[in-house]
């Protein structure tokens, strides 16, 4: 793991160490904790000889099987998050270099869609998906104005680079188009290798956890995370490594 990924995941945990964020200071509609964000399981596996990258989460109930309900607005729009916090650079999924947290995450939000160019609910309008589960690479850096202690980084000027599937939020947030399929107690979503420049050689961790959108408070982030339901190594301190098949 790479010392600007020890730094981040470090901050971090610093921050939801100090706020005891696993159970504390979550927003007043919060979606409520159900088994299906109990995280039970995680793993990433390589199959080589497809060249892709199977991200796996298990959970005690059914995977994708609680969503968020619809505040009727952006600003302050709840999103749902099945994440997978890595030790991947920023660079290796197509951000600019810098310090944060990769991380993979499915999430779910019905009030706004973020993914322009796919239509994952199949009825040929692809700009009404957002409560379903799909796929976007974020990059996570500490924020103690929030009470999980993350939010999504935000640009500071139009010359950073952003890979060129980023919905047109001014943050480090791409919608990649990653399938997300959910059976029963699994949720799975396939990665071709060259989407990560190759790496399959990386750490990661298993979070769930709710965020929401803010447009009118400059006091807080865009896109904050407010609750986490489950952390699988307890720590955030990405014990997991990549399997081979």
């Amino acid at each position: 793991m790479k010392r600007s990924t020890f730094s981040a995941v470090s901050a971090v945990m610093a921050v939801l160490m100090s706020q005891a964020c696993l159970s504390a200071q979550p927003p007043v509609r919060h979606t409520p904790a159900t088994p299906d964000l109990e995280i039970t399981d995680a793993r990433v596996r390589l199959v080589a000889d497809l060249g892709v990258l199977v991200f796996e989460q298990r959970v005690r109930g059914e995977a994708g099987g609680t969503r968020p309900e619809p505040r009727g607005s952006m600003d302050g729009a709840p999103v749902l998050g099945y994440v997978f916090p890595t030790s991947l650079s920023p660079e290796n999924v197509g951000f600019q270099a810098g310090e944060g947290v990769v991380a993979l995450a499915a999430t779910s939000h019905p009030d706004f869609d973020d993914t322009p160019l796919w239509d994952e609910n199949g009825d040929r309008d692809p700009a009404n998906d957002g409560v379903v589960f799909h796929t976007h690479w974020v990059v996570l850096v500490p924020d103690d104005r929030v009470g999980g202690g993350l939010t999504v980084k935000e640009t500071r000027s139009t010359s950073e680079r952003l890979p060129p599937t980023n919905p047109g939020m001014p943050m480090y947030l791409d919608s990649p188009g990653f399938s997300v399929v959910l059976a029963g107690d699994r949720l799975t979503v396939v990665v071709p290798t060259d989407r990560v420049s190759g790496r399959v050689d990386f750490n990661f961790d298993a979070v769930s956890a709710y965020m929401e959108v803010n447009t009118s408070d400059d006091a807080r982030p865009m896109l904050g995370v407010y609750h986490v339901y489950g952390v699988l190594s307890g720590d955030l301190s990405l014990p997991y490594s990549v399997t081979r098949d």
